[in-house]
């Protein structure tokens, strides 16, 4: 063996030595590839922050429809216990009785609790999303249906059930001609100790049908619709009054698909939930004392409202989305 191929073996053994010394494992594959590394995902943090803000914002503007779709819906049939002939009837006698800031009362209610649901909704559904997509990236018709749902059910679970029990009670506290609830704080101590951790949990049922089949039915038309304008292309980007209009659509179906189940989860969670013994003894009774039509009561103001809900909704969150991904990529 000459000289210069003992020089050559030495200075490779010297350089392995010293790359073992600065790094003993330069590649490690089971913190890179597998183990709680791998479980830990940006995206769903990013849709957890992102929808959480988009959540706040869009509650302070589309809230008014909200309140007339509930007075709506809690409005008897003819006859003593009703007081409302239709949605420009509630508006004017909201606005002559508790001024225009009427038609948010209950809003820090549904405040409170939209900035946690969003977060839990667009938080879900990415991480379900990075769970379910296929190799090339894309997420089937049935697997945005299915992400969708487990992003309706987690909310539900989580935020909607027990701020919208406690929101309806304040707005039905509203029709009363004494209301007892002074402010948010008090109302929810006051329903709490009234009702209890169960009466806080009235109307869970149907929540997570409504929830689950609105979020079904919304994320998988707006990924359906993202995936038509794209034509296949990922690198086109969608302007954002598209996005409303794709999010108007998908809100419009969904009303059409469940207002039947959202009329029996405000009757379940208001302050006479107490007359029926379960969801299907509400649905019995709605049909009989009040004739089917009943169930759609307010789906004018629900579609009005949803659609805008939506709308904004998606716009909003997609372009957080967008800053975030640039932000934190």
């Amino acid at each position: 063996m000459d000289i210069s191929s003992l020089i050559y073996k030495s200075s490779q053994q010297t350089s392995t030595i010293s790359t073992f010394h600065n790094n003993p494992f330069p590649r490690r594959p089971w913190i890179t590839d597998t183990g709680a590394a791998a479980a830990v995902s940006h995206s769903g943090v990013k849709g957890i922050v992102a929808g959480g803000i988009t959540g706040g914002i869009e509650i302070c503007i589309t809230y008014p429809t909200e309140y007339v779709k509930t007075q709506l819906q809690l409005d008897g049939k003819a006859g003593s216990g009703k007081q409302y002939s239709g949605i420009l009837d509630c508006v004017k006698k909201t606005i002559k009785n508790r001024g225009f800031f009427g038609l948010y009362r209950g809003l820090s209610v549904l405040l409170y609790g939209s900035i946690p649901k969003s977060a839990v909704r667009f938080g879900s559904f990415e991480k379900m999303k990075e769970l379910l997509v296929d190799s090339n990236g894309k997420l089937t018709t049935q697997n945005s249906l299915i992400a969708g749902l487990c992003a309706g059910a987690s909310e539900a679970i989580f935020a909607v059930t027990p701020m919208e029990t406690i929101k309806v009670k304040f707005i039905n506290d509203q029709r009363s001609a004494n209301p007892k609830y002074k402010g948010f704080f008090h109302g929810v101590g006051m329903i709490t100790k009234e009702y209890g951790f169960r009466g806080i949990y009235q109307g869970l049922t149907p929540t997570i049908l409504k929830q689950g089949s609105n979020q079904a039915i919304r994320f998988c038309t707006m990924e359906t619709l993202k995936d038509w304008y794209k034509g296949g292309n990922k690198d086109v980007v969608i302007p954002k009054v598209v996005t409303g209009f794709f999010g108007a659509c998908a809100g419009a179906l969904s009303v059409f698909g469940n207002t039947p189940i959202d009329v029996v989860k405000t009757r379940m969670q208001g302050l006479e939930a107490s007359k029926y013994k379960n969801s299907i003894d509400c649905v019995k009774q709605i049909w009989i004392n009040e004739g089917p039509m009943a169930f759609y009561k307010g789906t004018i103001p629900r579609l009005s409202r949803v659609c805008l809900d939506v709308g904004i909704t998606f716009m909003i969150y997609d372009s957080f989305k967008e800053f975030f991904d640039r932000l934190w990529p």
